[in-house]
């Protein structure tokens, strides 16, 4: 078996289902599930039609690289979206679809590390767990940046040794960050491009939360919108990957992209076409209807903003939390320890939360997750106001 399998941690809700089996809640009260970000807004049925409409697909094998009208499409979508100059991006060379950014990611560290030296994979702390499992099988080492409310939630790049920049070949990204919800801004974003440069190290952006945001006039910036405004539309080392998860409630779907620089992206196709990783024709059908569409899009937001808006009014009295720059999570801090906290919260009111521990590793002398916990207003409007008020009452009684 390979050795490196041993390095895995738990993932985060297998430890939070061992806490939770300690106690048993209330029975007189529904559960409300705020610890998982699948979206639960309708998927819209204009998509889901075209993909029954396109089931006859079944009988075709799908090619790795995908149709050619879906990575026009989503070409577009970016130059849109990010501003790009026009015909920046070549749907033959910058554009790879993928089932969903999960896999994508996992398996673009096993593509592009070289492990014949001795690498590392840096990445923001906490963190989606799948950076640190790509990394250690891909035969690096993990090195994690913190993100406190010192510095708003945002890796300090500054506070990277250089040795670290040096030993780097790969740094995920997640902005608008999960779990804090913080948004890397384009100065930021350029000047960890000019680290790359002078380094050698490749750029992953997990942009999946980059369609909800709580300003219309105030879109998260993106990795390839800095690389352009620096005149770098070749994106050289930057790679962008993208969902319609959470952008068009499709999670199940499976579907989204990896679109940035030509050259890595050939070795990446390799490595895919060898993964069996091709997306099924009646997705692909679906996922150019997604992204040729903003409507849908828009009426996401606006009921994520009417969640947030409920939820912060109940809670801001009796616990820090604020409304984020982007994404759907709430992040804020405890008033007992993180794993007490949601263990108290499920056995006294049904509702589950995350600890925030459990999306954090201990680094540099902090674990930047504890005493927080990541809340995921996925629900109902009426099922997050319920669950708001049942974690003030539990406040309350500490």
């Amino acid at each position: 078996m390979n050795q490196d399998l041993d390095k895995l941690q738990p993932y985060p809700f297998e430890k939070l289902a061992r806490l939770k089996a300690e106690v048993s809640p209330p029975a007189e009260l529904s559960h409300i599930a705020l610890s998982i970000g699948e979206p639960k807004h309708a998927a819209p049925q204009f998509i889901t039609g075209e993909l029954l409409s396109h089931l006859h697909g079944l009988s075709n094998y799908p090619t790795t690289k995908g149709l050619l009208e879906l990575r026009s499409t989503i070409a577009n979508w970016l130059t849109q979206r990010f501003q790009l100059p026009a015909n920046s991006l070549d749907a033959e060379q910058h554009v790879i679809p993928v089932n969903g950014t999960r896999e994508a990611l996992f398996a673009f560290a096993q593509a592009v590390v070289d492990r014949n030296s001795t690498p590392l994979v840096l990445m923001p702390n906490p963190f989606y767990q799948i950076y640190e499992g790509a990394a250690l099988l891909s035969g690096a080492e993990p090195y994690f940046i913190n993100c406190t409310a010192d510095n708003n939630y945002l890796p300090d790049f500054d506070a990277v040794p250089a040795e670290v920049w040096q030993r780097c070949q790969l740094i995920y990204l997640c902005s608008p960050g999960n779990p804090t919800g913080a948004v890397i801004d384009g100065d930021t974003l350029q000047k960890l491009i000019g680290l790359a440069d002078k380094h050698d190290f490749i750029i992953a952006s997990d942009e999946c939360y980059s369609e909800i945001y709580p300003d219309e006039s105030n879109p998260p910036v993106g990795l390839l919108q800095a690389a352009a405004k620096m005149g770098r539309t070749n994106y050289k080392r930057c790679v962008v990957f993208h969902s319609l998860s959470k952008r068009s409630n499709l999670p199940g779907m499976r579907s989204g992209f990896v679109a940035g620089d030509a050259e890595v992206l050939k070795k990446f196709l390799l490595y895919r076409t060898y993964h069996g990783c091709a997306m099924p024709p009646y997705h692909q059908a679906a996922s150019i209807k997604a992204w040729n569409d903003e409507t849908h899009v828009l009426t996401n937001r606006e009921l994520y903003r009417d969640k947030f808006k409920a939820v912060i009014e109940i809670l801001t009295d009796v616990i820090e939390v604020k409304q984020p720059d982007a994404g759907f999570y709430l992040w804020p801090r405890t008033p007992i320890d993180d794993a007490e906290f949601a263990q108290r919260l499920f056995a006294q009111q049904n509702v589950t939360v995350l600890p925030g521990s459990y999306l954090s590793r201990e680094a540099h002398g902090v674990n930047p997750g504890r005493n927080h916990v990541r809340m995921a207003l996925v629900a109902p409007l009426d099922e997050c106001i319920d669950a708001a008020k049942r974690i003030k009452t539990l406040i309350n009684s500490l």
